[in-house]
């Protein structure tokens, strides 16, 4: 504001000076008046020179006048002089009447006062065209400048470069808001910072936790495997007599070899949270193969923790492309949320669709996997958003989780070459396809 002031001053200076300068113009510009006795004494000197012989352009250029010689009253040469207001007077000669004489006063002080008049116009537009180019430098020095740099500045932000920091001008229109916009930047670099340290932090933590974890999951392992050899070799001892027994180690042995096969599976999972942090889970390798779809119905039977899983029918058997442990993951989450959220027995049927175009061009057929619950299903305002990272629906504040179940669900169908669809329908239903080979 204080510089608005100022060129508001500037600017009623430059006017006044301007007004100012025009009336004392007006003021000392004034119409001199005629002296009578002046022109009658030339007239006397004219007439002499007349009588003297002297030429008329001669007396013409002499006393600065014009001769008409005539006695005509209406004589034509007067009349440019009469249109002028020139003073005209009779020409004499022996006390006859033979003609005038005029001088034309009037323009002379006309030019004059003109002349005047434009030197001091051209004063004052030199005047104005000067204060006006040391306006626009100072409006560029003041205005543009800060401008220019903010502009830098702010697309400095832009890139991430945060430790430039912004030139504050000493008497600047803009101090304070380009002081503003400083104190903002040194927010936004240790806002920055603080995030990097917390996310440092959040990273030691997962690693950690996940070396904690690992380290019990290898000592189960390596019992597991004491545990069956020393099975394996009392299997071996018994006779035929004690088939009843043997058949007992051998289920023994059997459920070792799966708690032991489990291990494995944490231990691999471990593993990519050690290399894959929360933020970057895109980049969690998927590498799917070639696989029998039965597997899928053994992932299934190994869920019986989750409750009732009925088994409308039986998948088609056929080769499809499969992560077999990112499978495993993606029917643990769905079946798992189904019974967090719906708390009912859970259907799943099979199906076949037909073949469908792909981004490529070429066209593939899917197996179809259906999983449904009998429960409230997802509110209309989730719906869209379940499968969004660390997005938790309204009915998940009571539950634990990170909001990840379905991202992963979605990202690992996608890298698995298949899809994911979700809706209610009397419950929630989840539609997982698997490209066929």
């Amino acid at each position: 504001m204080k510089r608005l002031r100022q060129l508001f001053v500037i600017f009623t200076i430059l006017m006044v000076v301007g007004l100012l300068m025009f009336y004392s113009i007006g003021k000392k510009t004034t119409y001199e008046k005629r002296d009578i006795v002046y022109y009658n004494d030339l007239l006397y000197q004219v007439e002499a020179d007349i009588e003297a012989g002297l030429p008329e352009t001669d007396i013409e250029d002499k006393y600065n006048c014009v001769l008409v010689m005539s006695k005509k009253i209406n004589d034509p040469e007067l009349a440019p002089l009469y249109a002028e207001g020139a003073i005209i007077l009779d020409v004499e000669l022996k006390g006859e009447y033979i003609g005038k004489v005029g001088w034309n006063d009037i323009k002379g002080n006309f030019n004059k006062a003109s002349h005047a008049f434009y030197k001091a116009a051209l004063v004052l537009w030199l005047a104005v065209l000067v204060s006006g180019y040391l306006l626009l430098l100072y409006m560029y020095l003041v205005f543009l400048i800060p401008i220019e740099e903010l502009k830098g500045f702010a697309t400095d932000i832009a890139k991430g470069e945060l430790d430039k920091p912004l030139p504050i001008r000493k008497n600047s229109m803009f101090g304070s808001f380009i002081e503003g916009f400083d104190i903002m930047r040194e927010q936004l670099k240790a806002s920055i910072n603080r995030e990097r340290q917390a996310e440092i932090a959040r990273k030691e933590l997962i690693q950690g936790l996940s070396h904690d974890i690992k380290t019990p999951l290898a000592v189960i392992k390596a019992a597991c495997e004491v545990i069956e050899i020393r099975f394996s070799r009392k299997i071996d001892e018994l006779s035929d007599d004690n088939s009843k027994e043997a058949a007992e180690y051998k289920d023994l042995v059997d459920k070792v070899r799966s708690v032991s096969e489990k291990a494995d599976t944490i231990s691999s999972l471990m593993s990519d949270v050690m290399h894959a942090n929360l933020e970057d889970l895109e980049k969690i390798d998927v590498t799917p193969r070639e696989e029998n779809s039965t597997i899928i119905e053994e992932f299934l039977s190994n869920l019986s923790d989750y409750g009732k899983i009925i088994l409308e029918n039986h998948i088609h058997p056929c080769l499809v492309y499969m992560d077999r442990i990112r499978m495993e993951q993606v029917i643990d989450n769905v079946v798992g949320n189904s019974n967090k959220y719906a708390g009912t027995d859970i259907r799943v049927s099979f199906s076949q669709t037909e073949e469908m175009p792909m981004a490529d061009g070429s066209k593939a057929g899917f197996i179809k996997i259906t999983i449904k619950d009998n429960g409230p299903g997802v509110d209309r305002d989730d719906l869209p958003l379940i499968a969004e990272k660390y997005y938790r629906g309204n009915n998940a504040s009571n539950q634990t989780g990170y909001g990840l179940g379905m991202y992963l669900v979605k990202t690992y169908m996608g890298k698995q070459g298949g899809g994911l669809e979700y809706y209610n329908d009397n419950g929630f239903v989840v539609e997982l396809l698997l490209r066929k080979v």
